[in-house]
């Protein structure tokens, strides 16, 4: 691991040499196949679990799903990843909770939530009627509440996978109070295996020094694959009032802006660990989609886009699609993880 790290931070970074998953389709190389026919796969596999497409609702910004059911059709997306979940109920922080950045968003929400239970009870039903791909993100205080929150979904008709918030800033209690620290990911994702036979996809925290070996603390514990990254620890001040902007002080950076960090970290998370990677931070177009698979996502997240644009999602497959065929590539697969570095010393003497 520690040579592997080295080879990364001296930019030796060589491809990876996956060992090859049932359903995955192979990778190609970075000019594909000319001359293919038909439409590109635009199916991919996440640790067992087989999704139409590589676009996924990202928790925090999509609801339950449900709230989004009239505009965007909930079975053409890869799958819904539904907002946090408690044991219980949750206020969240009062307002004012969202400020508007330069190319982003500034939220503290504090994880408002209507409890696992009656998640199942009255939003898990209209999702499995609208064939839905369900992603239920966990939330706990302690690891033995994400466990137990585990073992209830893992008890629901319509849950597909779980994925594991030990990585939102806002609140003092759980989330990245987990994700912050090897052990704490450790023992978080350790308990939520024993609890569960779904596949289970912790999302990772960016606020650390190194997110790869947090990736490969999760996928030490039994992780199936991981989610990254959150948002960004940050603060805005009114200078009028020279108050927070937030009614915590902080809140979690998200959109356009913490891209580039985002697809970075991915590229650095795809060279230490063997599991599938879902990627998400500030996608707003088919480019970013496909800048976040060739950095290696298998499969990514879009959030913050959805409250300036419900009607992405069409858009995002289109230019995915597109791409692919001007490529000549048969599967949104072949991409991943291709980005070419064989010209990059070549391309900094030339500039």
């Amino acid at each position: 691991m520690r040579a592997r790290r080295l080879l990364q931070l001296r930019g030796a970074h060589p491809r990876r040499r996956r060992p090859f998953r049932p359903g995955l389709p192979g990778r190609a190389g970075l000019r594909g196949k000319p001359g293919l026919v038909g439409r590109p796969d635009l199916s991919v596999d996440i640790a067992g679990l087989r999704l139409a497409n590589p676009l996924i609702a990202a928790s925090g910004c999509f609801g339950y799903g449900v709230e989004y059911a009239d505009l965007v059709d909930l079975a053409g997306l890869g799958a819904v990843a539904v907002k946090g979940l408690f044991l219980e109920a949750r206020e969240g922080h009062a307002p004012p909770r969202i400020v508007e950045t330069p190319s982003g968003m500034l939220n503290a929400i504090g994880l408002q939530g209507i409890g696992v239970r009656t998640f199942v009870a009255e939003k898990l039903p209209e999702l499995k009627a609208r064939r839905a791909v369900v992603i239920v993100n966990i939330c706990g205080s302690t690891v033995d509440e994400y466990a137990e929150v585990a073992r209830i979904l893992s008890d629901a008709d319509g849950v597909a996978a779980i994925e594991i918030n030990i990585s939102c800033p806002n609140i003092d209690e759980g989330g990245h109070t987990f994700g912050c620290s090897l052990t704490g990911v450790r023992d978080v994702v350790r308990a939520v295996r024993a609890a569960t036979t779904l596949p289970i996809f912790p999302k990772l925290t960016p606020n650390v020094t190194d997110v790869a070996a947090t990736a490969v603390a999760a996928e030490e514990a039994g992780a199936d694959a991981v989610s990254l990254v959150n948002t960004f620890l940050a603060m805005a001040i009114d200078v009028e009032t020279r108050r927070p902007r937030l009614s915590n002080v902080v809140g979690g950076l998200s959109g356009p802006a913490i891209r580039p960090i985002a697809v970075r970290m991915v590229y650095e998370c795809r060279a230490a660990v063997r599991i599938p990677i879902i990627g998400m931070g500030g996608i707003a177009s088919a480019r970013d989609v496909l800048e976040f698979l060739i950095a290696g996502a298998d499969a990514v997240q879009v959030g913050t886009a959805n409250f300036e644009d419900p009607g992405i999602w069409p858009k995002l497959l289109a230019g995915v699609t597109d791409y692919l065929e001007r490529h000549g590539h048969a599967a949104v697969g072949e991409v991943v993880g291709t980005v070419d570095l064989s010209a990059r010393e070549t391309a900094w003497i030339s500039s």
